[in-house]
């Protein structure tokens, strides 16, 4: 006898911190929903589906994702500190993040061409063989972000720093860089920019 898994449909909805703790948050699918201040660092959003979502002022740090889908979500002034978003669901996986931590996180052999990354924290992010084709870094800190094999089409650093990209080791094809951040390219070949 096969088991069948309920989940909730919510849409529209705006949960806030005031009003929900992160265990009320059940599995299931939300639409068009709001996440305001809640906490849920460590929580496991396993299978869980969200499309057109927007969070904010949460903290996302270490969450488990694995298999959830995430379609058009926009993260804005949220910690998503050490998340593998490699174990989410790859299909129509696309979000944008503004003013966000995304430190120690992972986006290892992704396609998630065209997210904008807009005043955030990098640091040590692995992106990894990852198609990054018309993204747009503004603003956005990279120290040690890892770039290996990584499609960078037609992306925007203009406004990036602190990254090293070597440019034998991924594609820059129409990529864009500004005079005052070209050392970041330079950088694998040891030579000395004054």
């Amino acid at each position: 006898m096969l088991k069948t898994i309920t989940m909730m449909y919510e849409t529209g909805k705006n949960f806030s911190s005031k009003n929900y703790k992160p265990e009320q948050i059940e599995h299931g699918d939300y639409e068009d929903c709001m996440f305001m201040g809640i906490n849920f660092s460590g929580y496991n959003f396993s299978d869980y589906r969200f499309s057109s979502c927007d969070f904010k002022d949460c903290d996302l740090s270490n969450v488990k994702i694995h298999k959830a889908a995430l379609r058009e979500i926009v993260f804005k002034n949220c910690k998503l500190i050490g998340i593998n978003f490699e174990d989410a669901h790859p299909f129509n996986l696309s979000f944008r993040f503004e003013d966000c931590i995304l430190n120690h996180s992972s986006f290892y052999k992704l396609d998630i061409r065209k997210t904008v990354f807009k005043n955030c924290s990098l640091n040590e992010v692995d992106f990894t063989e990852t198609d990054l084709s018309n993204s747009v870094f503004q603003g956005c800190d990279l120290t040690s972000a890892v770039f290996d094999r990584t499609i960078l089409e037609s992306s925007d650093f203009r406004n990036a720093s602190n990254f090293s990209i070597n440019p034998n080791h991924n594609q820059l094809k129409k990529a864009k860089f500004s005079r005052n951040n070209l050392a970041g390219l330079l950088s694998g070949f040891q030579i000395t920019i004054e």
